[in-house]
């Protein structure tokens, strides 16, 4: 589940997908160069990028956060996404930051023409696993706005539960669904 020998940087892998943890090299390479980028990533270089709901500004923050982040930070960031066979570079899924007071948040987006596939769906079972590792996550939560249907169905089919209202994002109003370390134990340890 974790960096191959000689790698620093985090990995996981499903059955169909490898996430790989951002570095700041990884948000430098993003930003200024996509050749280089999916270079790095060992991906064909993707026909769009990047996915929805992502911008330079958000590369920006990552590239930011990303050189600020200490050691205790490794993998509260973004994750990139990345359909093993054939290689290709899917989108990307990651926590916004470090959980506070037990909580985790995590977001995701993949380019369109890899939606509907249950790729997200996967990737976020695989990063939730990852931090309820941490004992200090007692739940992870997942804002999206009302109308993106296919996100609440990821979250759903993650077992995360419907809570209510979740914060103004851009002058957006989101919900919110989450899921409890309770919870993922009784969903995914029966199996």
């Amino acid at each position: 589940m974790t960096a191959p020998k000689g790698r620093t940087d985090l990995r996981l892998f499903t059955p169909r997908l490898e996430l790989i943890s951002a570095t700041a090299e990884l948000a430098r390479a993003e930003i200024n160069n996509l050749s280089a980028f999916a270079a790095t990533l060992d991906v064909p270089l993707p026909t769009a990028w990047p996915p929805p709901l992502n911008d330079e500004q958000s590369q920006r923050f990552l590239l930011s956060a990303m050189e600020k982040s200490g050691p205790n930070e490794a993998g509260w960031h973004l994750w990139f996404c990345i359909r093993r066979d054939p290689r290709a570079l899917l989108g990307n899924i990651g926590f916004k930051g470090v959980p506070r007071d037990g909580v985790a948040d995590i977001g995701y987006s993949l380019l369109e023409a890899h939606q509907g596939n249950g790729y997200c769906t996967e990737a976020v079972r695989a990063l939730m696993s990852w931090a309820f590792q941490h004992s200090e996550v007692a739940k992870i939560v997942a804002d999206t706005l009302p109308e993106l249907v296919p996100s609440i169905r990821v979250m759903e089919k993650s077992g995360m539960e419907f809570i209510g209202e979740g914060p103004i994002e851009d002058g957006m109003h989101t919900i919110r669904y989450e899921l409890t370390r309770e919870r993922y134990v009784r969903l995914y340890n029966s199996r």
